[in-house]
């Protein structure tokens, strides 16, 4: 699963990159340890205009027929293997694609000591777009919309595989207008492991274990558990 990452390059510098239109989020704010529950950056493309928009939505997918908001389930991950005929995720994954621009992510490895925290970043610490999809709820009897997504994972590549058999699934940036939904293509036939050379991994410090904790620091190498 992926269940932490960072997220921490300027706004002004995501909607440069993924060239989003709108207006950049007042309330946005760089983060090295993004956790569930939590509001992140995600590139839509508008359902009315076509546009892309840069938007901050809350970690935790909430269908549009949730009933309860308190008893939601509000997931974070969606298997690439089911998610297109999944009847949580399917009718998001066909009209509700998005990108989840991403710097790092955190992952952990179980050890005879404990489990040892990992991070995960391009070699060349590019910003990333994770495979994401999103859901709109209406606050039943007002007109107050909360806007939620979740992040897909599929097997891990070679680099991952020795932390954890999951990972996010990458969406490079020639394929971002498929995904999108802005050009034609197979979206499916993206949800695959990227290649071994794109990730490095090292490990990170028990800090990061915490929400409460966010900086830096947390992706500073340190001597593993052994």
């Amino acid at each position: 699963m992926c269940g932490r990452f960072a997220s921490f390059q300027s706004p002004e510098a995501m909607r440069a990159l993924f060239r989003t239109t709108n207006p950049v989020p007042e309330m946005a704010q760089p983060s090295w340890n993004i956790a569930p529950s939590q509001p992140a950056l995600a590139v839509r493309r508008h359902p009315e205009t076509g546009a892309r928009h840069l938007d901050l939505l809350l970690w935790g997918l909430v269908p549009h027929w949730t009933k309860d908001l308190k008893a939601a389930r509000r997931p974070i991950n969606a298997r690439a293997e089911t998610v297109t005929s999944s009847p949580m995720f399917g009718r998001a994954f066909a009209a509700r694609r998005c990108l989840v621009p991403v710097d790092a992510w955190y992952e952990w490895q179980v050890t005879p000591k404990g489990k040892q925290p990992f991070a995960f970043a391009r070699p060349d610490r590019e910003t990333m777009a994770f495979a994401g999809i999103w859901e709109s709820w209406v606050t039943p009897g007002t007109a107050k919309v909360l806007r939620t997504f979740a992040i897909i994972t599929t097997a891990a590549n070679a680099t991952a595989a020795p932390v954890h058999d999951r990972m996010p699934v990458i969406i490079r940036q020639e394929d971002w207008p498929i995904w999108l939904g802005e050009a034609a293509g197979e979206s499916a036939g993206l949800l695959h492991p990227p290649s071994d050379e794109l990730i490095e991994a090292w490990p990170v410090g028990q800090a990061v274990n915490s929400p409460r904790n966010n900086g830096a620091e947390l992706l500073a190498p340190v001597r593993r558990l052994t």
